[in-house]
């Protein structure tokens, strides 16, 4: 069981310069890290890595060279176990890195190594509309008329579509008081209207966005403030009555860490996520600060008043991709139908 990290950043950061010199290191001498993680956080950790190297620069550290790959939450997951030496994930759910976990490649205990079980960032799930919202779409119970085309990812490879099909089941389960046979045949009629089912969030995005195809995309929310950003005045997000509280969890990778002397560095790296200037930064990027008072001051764009279940309702995770998205369970069921 890995202990749990209780330094501040400052004092972890005086303390890890002693192990950077076993990193990796790249053809100019830095010492190399690389960042799996899913689809959505191109954007985010782009400027992040920026940020930490002149942080650890700033600490007296040796030259860091960040790297980032992206893909489907529960294909990156699976990459790791098969291979990709990344030396930390920051991934759409915390299944995804508790298979990793059970691999042997990350210590158990990972999820109470940094504040908020590890997720230093929380996101939710919304749809996206073209602009003037011709099919009228305002909730969940929409998406299931004849004649509106789904655009969202698919829950075996992605972890945001995992969240996207938890959302819904949970708002038709408060429709209907729990009935699993009604929310089974809701959820049915949803996935006979998804026009495309694509690996990723961010796959999904493209079709949507940029293919033109469909009429409304389930997404992560801050998916759907980007694309509005990208692409002013031609997209509107709708925010249904019951969501559900997405939260992408972070872990460094043990075995790869150890391997390429960077858990120091790799440690600090998701530590600092945790800092004003990054939760700051995280909200720029449309994700929601864990941080209560940065939180506060992005509360003129974010909705803090939505109805959210979370995934201990499901049970946890475990329970959750048991019963939802193992093979055989309720996803393939409903989808093979």
């Amino acid at each position: 069981m890995r202990k749990k990290i209780l330094l501040g950043i400052g004092v972890m950061a005086a303390i890890m310069l002693a192990g950077c010199g076993k990193g990796s290191g790249s053809g100019d001498g830095a010492l190399e890290l690389l960042n799996v993680s899913y689809d959505p956080t191109r954007e985010f950790y782009a400027e992040y890595n920026e940020m930490f190297e002149e942080y650890w620069k700033g600490k007296g550290g040796e030259e860091l060279k960040i790297t980032q790959s992206h893909g489907g939450s529960g294909s990156q997951a699976r990459s790791v176990i098969e291979g990709n030496e990344g030396d930390v994930v920051t991934l759409a759910l915390a299944h995804d890195i508790t298979a990793i976990e059970r691999s042997g490649l990350i210590e158990g205990g990972w999820i109470d190594e940094f504040e908020g079980s590890s997720a230093p960032y929380t996101s939710t799930i919304v749809f996206l509309v073209r602009k003037g919202n011709e099919k009228g779409i305002e909730d969940w119970d929409d998406l299931v008329k004849d004649g509106v085309e789904v655009i969202t990812p698919n829950p075996k490879t992605s972890g945001g579509a995992c969240w996207n099909f938890l959302a819904a089941w949970a708002y038709e389960q408060q429709q209907n008081g729990n009935d699993e046979a009604a929310t089974k045949e809701f959820m049915k009629k949803l996935f006979q209207n998804v026009l495309v089912l694509d690996s990723g969030a961010r796959g999904s995005t493209n079709t949507f966005v940029e293919n033109k195809q469909g009429d409304v995309l389930i997404a992560w929310e801050n998916e759907a403030y980007l694309s509005m950003q990208e692409y002013p005045g031609e997209y509107e997000m709708v925010t249904p009555s019951v969501s559900i509280l997405a939260q992408p969890s972070v872990a460094v990778v043990d075995k790869n860490a150890k391997k390429h002397g960077t858990e120091e560095a790799a440690a600090a790296y998701l530590e600092y996520l945790y800092s004003e200037e990054a939760q700051r930064l995280a909200g720029e990027h449309y994700y929601r600060p864990s941080d209560e008072g940065v939180l506060q001051e992005f509360s003129s764009q974010f909705d803090l008043d939505m109805n959210l279940v979370t995934i201990d309702d499901f049970g946890g995770w475990d329970e959750a991709y048991e019963t939802y998205f193992e093979d055989g369970a309720i996803f393939d069921e409903i989808y093979a139908e």
